[in-house]
């Protein structure tokens, strides 16, 4: 799944995503990081959302028509959790030609190899690293 992060692209690998789906109000969740906009209500279900950009350190747009929040389930404490992540310009799915090289960014983990394309440099991002130990224990409890 492509999507931007400022001008540069991005994508999560299929497999992780389970939907896409537009982007929505979030209740606001005080204390959290300037990264965590907030919880989203599905389907009665409280999902922390992650901006993407916010994360990376870029200002996030204004949201947009091709906004979304990607819904995908990470490793949490041995669980498997739903987490949202607020992505913008969701291009959609893209193959990746050409080999994968490793990007090597120490300071980010969630930043995983890079894939040449017609359209430019192609980062992966890797679900299951995005969140730091003390925002996963905040977001779904420690050890819950």
């Amino acid at each position: 799944m492509v999507f931007h992060i400022g001008r540069e692209r991005y994508a999560l690998p299929l497999a992780s995503v389970l939907r896409v789906l537009p982007a929505a109000r979030l209740k606001a969740l005080p204390g959290a990081p300037h990264f965590v906009p907030g919880l989203l209500d599905l389907h009665g279900a409280a999902i922390p959302v992650i901006d993407l950009s916010r994360l990376a350190g870029t200002p996030p747009d204004a949201v947009r028509y091709d906004t979304r929040i990607l819904l995908v389930e990470i490793d949490s404490a041995g669980r498997r959790r739903r987490l949202g992540l607020k992505a913008e310009r969701v291009i959609g799915v893209a193959a990746l030609d050409g080999e994968l090289a490793d990007a090597g960014v120490a300071s980010a983990p969630w930043l995983g190899q890079v894939a040449p394309g017609a359209d430019g440099m192609l980062q992966l991002l890797d679900p299951d690293r995005l969140l730091a130990p003390e925002v996963e224990a905040l977001l779904f409890g420690a050890g819950t």
